[in-house]
């Protein structure tokens, strides 16, 4: 189990780690060759695209769960309505997203106190990322269905080749063509509808019960409910992260402009140790998954042990290398001296607090592999969101401190992972009893 959980992990692991990395390079490029101003635009709408994106991963969890839930049952037709259905309504959600980005991306940068001299290359750099939202949509459908059966290394060719295009537009945009934000994010976009493409494709050329088939290419009413009674509150629960995460942002514009490009560089980091910690998530969910589909008591159990472990040691060590190679890591975006000091700020309290995410992440992956989608997400919202939205307004609002807002993800994290370690103890036991009483 331990080596076919890691074996499954690092593709998947790989393949985040490479998206981020792609990412990451137009932060670094918009720094290095368009200046702080331009660095802080960027980095003002993070927080924004992760709420947006943060939906589609969680509907793409929806999807995966269930996929490997009827490939563990063999249940051939049920797999293929699954796929098909799951197909449209990545597509259908990703262009409703798409509509609302960009209708009101700059009220809500101006809802969040961007600064003055930022806002408008901010809502011109997100306007044109949302174009790719779609095939972002699509990508992670196909990622997921792909996961679901087992094959995590096509996803990761197929983005590497897509990242591989991302740096060079980057650096033709930004260097050679003097675009600005506008280049950054138009590399984006035009990557992600790469990567879509080429895992549709595969899905379409697949022989296998997953693949996808024109003629079969229709919504099933029931696997369509499936997807979005699994795959909607993962979403939101994704989406609220983002939102309490405004807030968040919200106390980082109160401080100054050298303070939000700081911030900007060092939370590249989140999403390079997130994305790696979500590969032994999925890990959790499908491994879990399929096993709950055949009936294995003891295998469901321990692909939740063996993946929390995992994560919660990935986090762990990635952490305290950034502590310790903070600066290298932030000369990568910028050479301010008074920038890479704010972006250590953040680095010194996030590098010791990842790991603790993970008890929190990873039960909750357990139970969406469970079928329990809503629970975990009413206790994120109260533990993580509304938690950290009360952090900003009274301790934030009393000390008035970097080190003070930084502090409320480790604190909302360890609050949240034990409410939902509970609920997860308890499912699991009621889980398990329903499989006995079934096989009696």
């Amino acid at each position: 189990m331990k080596k076919q959980i890691l074996f499954f992990s690092i593709p998947l692991m790989l393949s985040n780690l490479l998206q981020v990395l792609f990412n990451m390079s137009d932060i670094a490029v918009i720094g290095q060759f368009a200046g702080a101003m331009s660095l802080g635009a960027v980095g003002s709408t993070t927080t924004l695209i992760s709420m947006y994106t943060g939906f589609l991963i969680g509907l793409s969890g929806g999807i995966n769960v269930l996929t490997a839930l009827y490939i563990g049952a063999r249940n051939r037709k049920s797999v293929s309505e699954t796929v098909h259905s799951a197909f449209l309504v990545s597509l259908a959600v990703g262009l409703i997203l798409l509509i609302l980005g960009v209708s009101t991306s700059r009220g809500v940068l101006v809802l969040l106190n961007t600064k003055e001299e930022l806002i408008d290359k901010a809502a011109l750099y997100i306007r044109i990322y949302f174009l790719g939202i779609p095939a972002l949509a699509l990508y992670n459908f196909g990622n997921a269905v792909f996961s679901a059966a087992g094959d995590t290394g096509r996803p990761l060719r197929y983005l590497f080749l897509s990242g591989i295009v991302n740096v060079i537009l980057n650096l033709i945009f930004v260097i050679v063509c003097k675009l600005d934000v506008v280049g950054v994010a138009l590399a984006s976009a035009l990557s992600q509808c790469l990567s879509a493409f080429l895992i549709v494709m595969a899905l379409f050329r697949s022989h296998e019960d997953f693949g996808l088939h024109l003629a079969k290419l229709r919504l099933s009413k029931d696997k369509a409910q499936s997807i979005l009674r699994l795959g909607i509150p993962s979403g939101f629960q994704n989406a609220i992260f983002g939102i309490a995460n405004l807030f968040v942002q919200l106390g980082v514009n109160s401080f100054s402009a050298v303070m939000v490009a700081g911030n900007s560089a060092a939370a590249n980091a989140d999403a390079l140790i997130y994305d790696v910690m979500a590969a032994f998530y999925t890990a959790c969910a499908s491994f879990m998954g399929q096993n709950y589909g055949s009936g294995n008591k003891k295998r469901v159990r321990d692909s939740y042990f063996v993946s929390l472990a995992y994560s919660f040691g990935i986090g762990l060590a990635m952490g305290l290398l950034l502590v310790v190679f903070g600066k290298q890591f932030l000369s990568l975006f910028t050479n301010d001296p008074e920038v890479m000091a704010a972006g250590m700020k953040r680095l010194t309290i996030m590098g010791f607090s990842y790991g603790i995410s993970a008890f929190m992440d990873c039960t909750i992956a357990a139970s969406r592999a469970l079928g329990k989608s809503l629970a975990p997400m009413v206790i994120v919202i109260l533990g993580s969101c509304v938690f950290r939205i009360a952090w900003v307004y009274t301790v934030f609002a009393y000390f008035q401190t970097i080190p003070s807002l930084y502090l409320l993800y480790s604190c909302s994290w360890s609050l949240t992972a034990i409410a939902e370690i509970l609920y997860f103890v308890h499912a699991y036991r009621r889980t398990m009893e329903k499989i006995a009483e079934t096989r009696s």
